[in-house]
């Protein structure tokens, strides 16, 4: 019987390309991957891929981009990323908070995705999706 195995690839339609490849490159640190299609761009990811594409212009804008939707991507230093956050005038919507999942920040995207960098707790939730209880 088929079945899905989890998820293997997120991408966020957005507005306005450019402006959110700089927010996703500049102040989040993500890095362009050498992959290239039309209206969209790919970011290197050592968990599942991710990326950007433009909303074509016949699809009606969403009222709450993501509403309904936990987009957590994980971080290396969330307490740094909150400060390089604030500099660049992102949108915080919930400081930095240690979590059951590890330490987090919530902050919106410039379409206003809501997005929860992470340092993930790798020995509880390693990549494959099990929880491994201690």
């Amino acid at each position: 019987m088929a079945r899905l195995l989890g998820p293997d690839f997120i991408s966020l339609q957005v507005r306005d390309l450019a402006a959110s490849r700089r927010f996703y490159v500049e102040l989040l640190g993500l890095q362009v991957s050498a992959f290239t299609a039309p209206d969209f761009v790919l970011f290197e990811s050592s968990t599942i891929p991710f990326g950007i594409a433009q909303r074509p212009a016949d699809q009606p804008e969403a009222g709450v981009p993501g509403a309904g939707i936990a987009l957590w991507i994980d971080c290396d230093s969330v307490d740094e990323l909150h400060t390089r956050l604030l500099e660049g005038g992102a949108t915080i919507l919930r400081p930095p908070a240690d979590t059951p999942f590890g330490r987090a920040v919530v902050f919106a995207d410039p379409d206003g995705y809501r997005i929860t960098a992470n340092e993930n707790r790798w020995d509880l939730f390693p990549l494959g999706g099990s929880y491994q209880p201690q």
